[in-house]
Protein backbone atom coordinates (compact mmCIF):
# COMPACT_ATOMS: atom_id res chain seq x y z
CA UNK A 1 0.00 0.00 0.00
CA UNK A 2 1.16 3.49 -0.79
CA UNK A 3 -0.18 6.34 1.33
CA UNK A 4 0.80 9.71 -0.11
CA UNK A 5 0.33 13.23 1.22
CA UNK A 6 0.71 15.71 -1.62
CA UNK A 7 1.09 19.47 -1.37
CA UNK A 8 -0.65 19.79 -4.74
CA UNK A 9 2.57 19.46 -6.71
CA UNK A 10 3.10 18.53 -10.34
CA UNK A 11 3.00 14.88 -11.32
CA UNK A 12 5.01 13.49 -14.21
CA UNK A 13 3.81 14.77 -17.57
CA UNK A 14 1.38 12.49 -19.37
CA UNK A 15 0.88 12.52 -23.13
CA UNK A 16 -2.49 13.28 -24.69
CA UNK A 17 -3.56 13.01 -28.31
CA UNK A 18 -2.67 16.21 -30.19
CA UNK A 19 -6.18 16.47 -31.59
CA UNK A 20 -9.24 14.53 -30.54
CA UNK A 21 -12.32 13.85 -32.64
CA UNK A 22 -14.81 12.86 -29.99
CA UNK A 23 -17.84 10.90 -31.07
CA UNK A 24 -20.59 9.94 -28.66
CA UNK A 25 -23.79 7.94 -28.67
CA UNK A 26 -26.51 7.06 -26.19
CA UNK A 27 -26.64 3.38 -25.29
CA UNK A 28 -30.05 2.25 -24.11
CA UNK A 29 -29.94 -0.95 -22.08
CA UNK A 30 -31.95 -2.68 -19.37
CA UNK A 31 -31.65 -4.14 -15.89
CA UNK A 32 -34.79 -6.20 -15.42
CA UNK A 33 -37.68 -3.83 -16.13
CA UNK A 34 -35.56 -0.71 -15.68
CA UNK A 35 -34.49 1.12 -18.84
CA UNK A 36 -31.08 2.73 -18.50
CA UNK A 37 -29.29 5.27 -20.69
CA UNK A 38 -25.51 5.29 -20.96
CA UNK A 39 -23.35 7.99 -22.55
CA UNK A 40 -20.60 6.36 -24.63
CA UNK A 41 -17.76 8.42 -26.08
CA UNK A 42 -14.48 7.76 -27.88
CA UNK A 43 -11.87 9.54 -29.98
CA UNK A 44 -12.50 8.68 -33.63
CA UNK A 45 -8.96 9.78 -34.55
CA UNK A 46 -7.62 6.74 -32.63
CA UNK A 47 -7.65 3.64 -34.82
CA UNK A 48 -8.93 0.31 -33.57
CA UNK A 49 -10.32 -0.77 -30.21
CA UNK A 50 -8.86 0.66 -27.04
CA UNK A 51 -9.30 0.01 -23.26
CA UNK A 52 -12.69 0.92 -21.83
CA UNK A 53 -13.49 2.84 -18.66
CA UNK A 54 -16.88 2.90 -16.98
CA UNK A 55 -17.75 6.19 -15.25
CA UNK A 56 -20.10 6.06 -12.24
CA UNK A 57 -21.77 9.36 -11.45
CA UNK A 58 -22.17 11.32 -8.21
CA UNK A 59 -25.43 11.00 -6.29
CA UNK A 60 -26.96 13.66 -8.58
CA UNK A 61 -27.25 11.10 -11.39
CA UNK A 62 -25.67 10.92 -14.84
CA UNK A 63 -25.40 14.66 -15.33
CA UNK A 64 -22.99 16.92 -17.21
CA UNK A 65 -20.21 16.26 -14.68
CA UNK A 66 -20.29 12.51 -15.34
CA UNK A 67 -20.40 12.99 -19.10
CA UNK A 68 -17.54 15.51 -18.93
CA UNK A 69 -15.38 12.96 -17.10
CA UNK A 70 -16.14 10.42 -19.84
CA UNK A 71 -15.11 13.04 -22.43
CA UNK A 72 -11.81 13.63 -20.63
CA UNK A 73 -11.05 9.93 -20.66
CA UNK A 74 -11.91 9.72 -24.37
CA UNK A 75 -9.56 12.63 -25.08
CA UNK A 76 -6.85 10.66 -23.26
CA UNK A 77 -7.32 7.75 -25.66
CA UNK A 78 -9.83 5.53 -23.87
CA UNK A 79 -13.39 4.57 -24.70
CA UNK A 80 -15.62 5.67 -21.85
CA UNK A 81 -19.21 5.19 -20.82
CA UNK A 82 -21.01 7.23 -18.17
CA UNK A 83 -23.54 4.74 -16.84
CA UNK A 84 -27.01 5.32 -15.44
CA UNK A 85 -27.61 3.92 -11.96
CA UNK A 86 -31.09 5.45 -11.53
CA UNK A 87 -32.83 4.66 -14.81
CA UNK A 88 -34.06 6.82 -17.71
CA UNK A 89 -31.03 9.05 -17.23
CA UNK A 90 -32.69 10.52 -14.13
CA UNK A 91 -30.87 13.40 -12.41
CA UNK A 92 -31.64 15.87 -9.65
CA UNK A 93 -30.28 19.12 -8.22
CA UNK A 94 -31.92 18.62 -4.81
CA UNK A 95 -29.82 17.02 -2.03
CA UNK A 96 -32.84 15.32 -0.45
CA UNK A 97 -33.77 13.62 -3.72
CA UNK A 98 -30.14 12.71 -4.40
CA UNK A 99 -29.78 11.16 -0.94
CA UNK A 100 -32.98 9.18 -1.41
CA UNK A 101 -32.11 7.90 -4.89
CA UNK A 102 -28.57 6.93 -3.99
CA UNK A 103 -29.71 5.24 -0.78
CA UNK A 104 -32.16 3.06 -2.70
CA UNK A 105 -29.22 1.78 -4.77
CA UNK A 106 -26.69 1.47 -1.94
CA UNK A 107 -29.09 -0.30 0.42
CA UNK A 108 -29.61 -3.13 -2.06
CA UNK A 109 -26.03 -4.17 -2.80
CA UNK A 110 -26.88 -7.13 -5.08
CA UNK A 111 -29.09 -4.85 -7.20
CA UNK A 112 -26.35 -2.19 -7.25
CA UNK A 113 -23.83 -4.72 -8.55
CA UNK A 114 -26.27 -6.09 -11.11
CA UNK A 115 -26.86 -2.60 -12.46
CA UNK A 116 -23.13 -1.98 -12.68
CA UNK A 117 -22.62 -5.29 -14.49
CA UNK A 118 -25.39 -4.43 -16.99
CA UNK A 119 -23.53 -1.24 -17.89
CA UNK A 120 -20.19 -3.04 -18.08
CA UNK A 121 -21.66 -5.52 -20.56
CA UNK A 122 -22.71 -2.61 -22.76
CA UNK A 123 -19.25 -1.07 -22.62
CA UNK A 124 -17.57 -4.40 -23.35
CA UNK A 125 -19.74 -5.01 -26.42
CA UNK A 126 -18.87 -1.76 -28.18
CA UNK A 127 -16.61 -2.30 -31.21
CA UNK A 128 -14.31 0.52 -30.11
CA UNK A 129 -13.52 -1.27 -26.83
CA UNK A 130 -10.95 -3.94 -26.00
CA UNK A 131 -13.21 -6.30 -24.08
CA UNK A 132 -10.36 -7.69 -21.95
CA UNK A 133 -9.06 -4.28 -20.85
CA UNK A 134 -11.60 -2.62 -18.58
CA UNK A 135 -11.57 -0.28 -15.59
CA UNK A 136 -14.02 1.88 -13.66
CA UNK A 137 -13.95 5.27 -11.98
CA UNK A 138 -16.58 6.61 -9.60
CA UNK A 139 -17.27 10.03 -8.12
CA UNK A 140 -18.75 10.51 -4.62
CA UNK A 141 -21.62 7.96 -4.60
CA UNK A 142 -19.99 6.41 -7.66
CA UNK A 143 -16.72 6.03 -5.78
CA UNK A 144 -18.53 3.90 -3.22
CA UNK A 145 -20.03 1.83 -6.04
CA UNK A 146 -16.72 1.02 -7.74
CA UNK A 147 -15.03 0.16 -4.45
CA UNK A 148 -17.84 -2.28 -3.67
CA UNK A 149 -17.46 -3.76 -7.15
CA UNK A 150 -13.78 -4.36 -6.36
CA UNK A 151 -14.68 -5.84 -2.97
CA UNK A 152 -17.11 -8.26 -4.61
CA UNK A 153 -14.32 -9.86 -6.64
CA UNK A 154 -15.24 -8.44 -10.05
CA UNK A 155 -12.34 -8.84 -12.47
CA UNK A 156 -11.35 -5.33 -13.60
CA UNK A 157 -7.86 -4.00 -14.26
CA UNK A 158 -8.40 -1.02 -11.95
CA UNK A 159 -10.98 0.95 -10.01
CA UNK A 160 -10.59 4.60 -9.03
CA UNK A 161 -12.61 6.40 -6.38
CA UNK A 162 -12.77 10.19 -6.50
CA UNK A 163 -14.00 11.73 -3.22
CA UNK A 164 -16.03 8.56 -2.65
CA UNK A 165 -17.49 6.94 0.43
CA UNK A 166 -15.21 4.24 1.83
CA UNK A 167 -17.64 2.18 3.91
CA UNK A 168 -18.70 -1.21 2.46
CA UNK A 169 -22.31 -1.53 1.36
CA UNK A 170 -22.60 -5.01 2.87
CA UNK A 171 -19.45 -7.14 2.99
CA UNK A 172 -15.78 -6.29 3.35
CA UNK A 173 -13.17 -7.17 0.78
CA UNK A 174 -11.91 -10.72 0.89
CA UNK A 175 -8.37 -11.90 0.09
CA UNK A 176 -7.77 -12.13 -3.64
CA UNK A 177 -9.26 -8.75 -4.54
CA UNK A 178 -8.41 -8.36 -8.23
CA UNK A 179 -8.34 -4.73 -9.44
CA UNK A 180 -5.65 -2.25 -8.56
CA UNK A 181 -7.28 0.48 -6.50
CA UNK A 182 -6.70 4.21 -6.39
CA UNK A 183 -8.56 6.35 -3.86
CA UNK A 184 -8.27 10.13 -4.32
CA UNK A 185 -9.35 11.90 -1.15
CA UNK A 186 -9.38 15.54 -0.10
CA UNK A 187 -7.64 16.23 3.20
CA UNK A 188 -10.48 18.59 4.18
CA UNK A 189 -13.32 16.25 3.18
CA UNK A 190 -15.77 16.64 6.08
CA UNK A 191 -18.05 13.90 4.73
CA UNK A 192 -15.50 11.08 5.28
CA UNK A 193 -14.58 10.68 8.97
CA UNK A 194 -11.02 9.70 9.93
CA UNK A 195 -12.22 6.41 11.38
CA UNK A 196 -13.69 5.45 8.00
CA UNK A 197 -10.31 6.09 6.37
CA UNK A 198 -8.49 3.95 8.91
CA UNK A 199 -11.07 1.18 8.62
CA UNK A 200 -10.74 1.22 4.82
CA UNK A 201 -6.95 1.01 4.93
CA UNK A 202 -7.14 -1.81 7.46
CA UNK A 203 -9.64 -3.64 5.26
CA UNK A 204 -7.43 -3.30 2.18
CA UNK A 205 -4.36 -4.48 4.07
CA UNK A 206 -6.19 -7.54 5.38
CA UNK A 207 -7.42 -8.36 1.86
CA UNK A 208 -3.93 -7.98 0.39
CA UNK A 209 -5.19 -5.35 -2.05
CA UNK A 210 -2.84 -3.46 -4.35
CA UNK A 211 -4.04 0.03 -3.51
CA UNK A 212 -2.96 3.65 -3.22
CA UNK A 213 -4.62 6.23 -1.00
CA UNK A 214 -3.84 9.63 -2.46
CA UNK A 215 -4.50 12.57 -0.14
CA UNK A 216 -4.98 15.95 -1.83
CA UNK A 217 -3.98 18.63 0.61
CA UNK A 218 -6.61 21.34 1.18
CA UNK A 219 -9.27 19.75 -1.04
CA UNK A 220 -12.85 19.36 0.13
CA UNK A 221 -15.55 16.91 -0.96
CA UNK A 222 -16.55 16.91 -4.65
CA UNK A 223 -13.25 18.54 -5.67
CA UNK A 224 -13.61 17.32 -9.29
CA UNK A 225 -16.97 19.01 -9.93
CA UNK A 226 -16.77 22.60 -11.26
CA UNK A 227 -20.41 23.10 -10.21
CA UNK A 228 -19.81 22.06 -6.59
CA UNK A 229 -19.58 25.63 -5.29
CA UNK A 230 -23.00 26.47 -6.76
CA UNK A 231 -24.86 23.66 -5.01
CA UNK A 232 -25.18 25.54 -1.74
CA UNK A 233 -23.93 22.67 0.44
CA UNK A 234 -21.28 23.33 3.08
CA UNK A 235 -18.21 21.17 2.56
CA UNK A 236 -18.54 20.87 -1.22
CA UNK A 237 -15.98 22.81 -3.25
CA UNK A 238 -14.30 22.48 -6.61
CA UNK A 239 -10.51 22.48 -6.50
CA UNK A 240 -8.89 22.82 -9.93
CA UNK A 241 -5.45 21.71 -8.74
CA UNK A 242 -6.80 18.67 -6.90
CA UNK A 243 -8.91 17.84 -9.95
CA UNK A 244 -5.86 18.00 -12.20
CA UNK A 245 -3.62 15.97 -9.93
CA UNK A 246 -6.21 13.26 -9.29
CA UNK A 247 -6.98 12.96 -13.01
CA UNK A 248 -3.29 12.63 -13.84
CA UNK A 249 -2.91 10.02 -11.10
CA UNK A 250 -5.79 8.09 -12.65
CA UNK A 251 -4.23 8.26 -16.11
CA UNK A 252 -0.92 7.05 -14.69
CA UNK A 253 -2.63 4.03 -13.13
CA UNK A 254 -4.60 3.25 -16.29
CA UNK A 255 -1.42 3.46 -18.36
CA UNK A 256 0.27 0.98 -16.01
CA UNK A 257 -2.53 -1.58 -15.91
CA UNK A 258 -3.12 -1.43 -19.66
CA UNK A 259 0.55 -1.36 -20.67
CA UNK A 260 0.83 -4.96 -21.92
Amino acid sequence: MKSTMLTLCLLACLSFPATAELQSRVLTYTDGLAELKGYFVFDASVEGPRPGVLVVHEWWGQNEHARAQADRLAEAGYAAMALDMYGQGKTTDHPEDAARMSSIIRENAPNMRRRFHAAMRQLREQPEVKADKLAAVGYCFGGAVVLDIARSGFDLAAVISMHGSLTPADVKARPGIKPRILVCHGSEDAFIPPEAIEAFKEEMEEAGANYEFLVLEGAQHSFTNPEADDLGIAGLAYDAEADRISFEAMLKLLSEVFSD
